[in-house]
């Protein structure tokens, strides 16, 4: 009788082993961040820039802003990120601007990609504006 109870002690924990580790495997924001860099080399995204965000706000961890030739290339690029994140098991938030073709924004939690065409990516300077720390912002406004 002492087998049987030993054996099902054993069991308990294996079942529940890799559940666990597959669940933080998913999670893993570095990750995450390397498969939306890859997908968007690989369709040709320009001027790729990564920021992070953690000290500024907690809405994101890693915030990435990138640029599309034309209207079709912002959504084909967006298309593929969503894409590669599902495969990988990250699924977005929300996506946002895809009809405009102008700026898609896509979240994906702790992860933020901004999409746009070259006009938009100039007139918002996104990276000035996350790039820029809490100190100097109050220098700034003063």
């Amino acid at each position: 009788m002492s087998d049987t109870r030993a054996k099902r002690k054993r069991r308990t924990p294996v079942t529940a082993g890799p559940r666990s580790r597959a669940h933080k495997t998913r999670k893993a924001p570095g990750s995450l961040t390397d498969i939306a860099i890859a997908a968007l080399e690989d369709m040709k995204a320009v001027n790729v820039k990564v920021l992070d965000v953690r000290k500024l706000t907690d809405v994101a961890d890693t915030m990435i802003v990138a640029t599309g030739t034309s209207d079709r290339h912002v959504k084909s690029i967006a298309d593929r990120l969503v894409e590669r994140c599902r495969q990988a098991g990250h699924r977005p938030y929300g996506i946002e601007g895809e009809r405009e073709g102008e700026w898609v924004l896509v979240d994906l939690q702790d992860l933020i990609v901004h999409v746009m065409l070259p006009r938009i990516r100039e007139f918002y300077g996104l990276e000035k504006l996350w790039e820029v720390r809490p100190a100097q912002r109050a220098t700034t406004a003063a």
